[in-house]
């Protein structure tokens, strides 16, 4: 493999493109953090920079309930089906044991929004299983904390747990990687029992969502050392997340040899982010996936967390280019959203003067322990997992009771004064966007 001098690969490669077009019409709520609209943006900003032209672009087909239940329960996906701002009365009890409620609220189009953001990334899965991509693209997934049985953290449906099922059909072993600022719970703990999936999650710990994540977690039975923790603090920059990252990627895949990648791209890492604690740069973001890119894996990318609208757009289409190798340019062109990206009008941002609280010391320190682990492993694991039945397909059990319970903490907004200035330019768009499309590209 033909690497440039930062150990990019030269190698052009096949991508397929997701975005389904109604993905932006739905809504948690005013006030509500998450929001569907920074999917159509990045797919706007992606279209005006002319980096469709270089991608296979489609729009999902829509999997089925009964696709979800290859991970969760057919009770949980039925309540999902079922349950509507108008009859939240009679499901009282419900909501209280699937998790749906605060956090991760009813809403109009609730199950249909699922379908759509789990669609692409089974759909990209295909695409890489069928040899028909190299690198398949869906921004509207990697929401990795919902559970098998509940909503959690903004998540109602795992669909990076079921893309990673969809590519366990044809690799052996599958590697997920996660950078949002939020440990990825869900899928550590759909797969904690498994060695076919190794997780690892570089995320903040400490009195933050979702509580769990500590190194020490390192998956249990056949699983244990499959789940890779990487917890670091406030303040984390450019070059020491870069010191810690490359090194625990090339590690693992010295060690694990995967087939497969999923990669989830969450920007609430970046500096700013009104629920994050991080610095990073989109630059820095971006040279996490540009590294992951390099060993030439078939790879899935996935979105997740990023709750600063403005930014969201910028960081995803930049890793676009990143992906397509493509540079782009730093002046944003004209697009349906330009009022957003004002007053810089320029993709990459100057980041914060927050204080690294990540010391050297500790980097190393956190690094040896996953070396550690990493180190105990069968190279190249070839047994097969222990697997519990689901509907019609098999997938990892998950021992629960070995699992760490998340304590909800820390998931108030950050900046109320920017989260109202959102919510007034994204409901000037709405009655417009949701009528008219003159300038969506046509998603076949």
């Amino acid at each position: 493999m033909m690497q440039d001098a930062h150990g990019s690969s030269m190698v052009k490669r096949r991508v397929s493109y997701f975005y389904d077009p109604d993905v932006g019409n739905y809504h948690y709520g005013q006030g509500h953090p998450m929001k569907p609209h920074r999917v159509r943006m990045t797919h706007n900003l992606i279209v005006n920079y002319g980096l469709f032209r270089k991608m296979d672009c489609f729009r999902p087909k829509l999997i089925s309930a009964a696709q979800m239940t290859r991970f969760h329960t057919d009770d949980y996906i039925n309540f999902l089906r079922l349950i509507t701002p108008d009859n939240m009365a009679d499901y009282v009890r419900q909501l209280q044991r699937f998790n749906v409620g605060e956090d991760c609220p009813v809403f109009d189009g609730l199950f249909e929004f699922c379908q759509i953001y789990a669609s692409g990334s089974i759909g990209g899965a295909i695409r890489l299983n069928e040899n028909l991509a190299d690198i398949a693209i869906n921004w509207a997934g990697g929401l990795h904390h919902a559970k098998k049985t509940e909503a959690s953290g903004f998540c109602y449906v795992n669909d990076c747990v079921l893309g990673i099922l969809e590519l366990l059909k044809n690799h052996q072993r599958v590697l997920y990687i996660d950078i949002d600022i939020h440990h990825g719970d869900g899928v550590e703990e759909a797969f904690y029992t498994s060695n076919r999936v190794m997780t690892c999650s570089f995320h903040k710990f400490g009195e933050y969502f979702p509580g769990t994540g500590d190194v020490k977690d390192k998956g249990y039975d056949q699983g244990n050392g499959y789940a890779i923790n990487v917890p670091l603090h406030d303040g984390m920059d450019d070059e020491t997340y870069r010191t810690i990252f490359r090194p625990v990627i090339a590690k693992i895949m010295e060690r694990f040899q995967p087939g497969a990648v999923v990669l989830q791209c969450g920007a609430d890492s970046l500096s700013g982010d009104r629920l994050g604690c991080f610095k990073l740069s989109i630059k820095g973001h971006g040279d996490c996936v540009d590294y992951v890119k390099s060993f030439n894996l078939p790879t899935l990318v996935v979105g997740g967390g990023g709750y600063t609208l403005r930014n969201v757009p910028r960081c995803w289409t930049y890793e676009t280019s990143v992906l397509l190798d493509t540079p782009i340019k730093d002046t944003i062109p004209y697009n349906d959203y330009f009022d957003y990206y004002g007053p810089e009008y320029r993709l990459i941002l100057p980041v914060s003067n927050m204080e690294n609280k990540n010391s050297p010391q500790y980097i190393e320190d956190i690094k040896q322990q996953v070396f550690h682990i990493l180190d105990g492993l069968e190279a190249v694991p070839g047994a097969q997992i222990h697997t519990g039945q689901i509907g019609t397909t098999q997938i990892p059990t998950t021992s629960l009771d070995q699992f760490v319970t998340a304590q909800k903490t820390n998931k108030g907004v950050r900046d109320d004064e920017q989260e109202n200035n959102d919510d007034n330019l994204e409901n000037e768009h709405n009655d417009e966007y949701n009528d008219e499309r003159k300038d969506e590209m046509d998603v076949n």
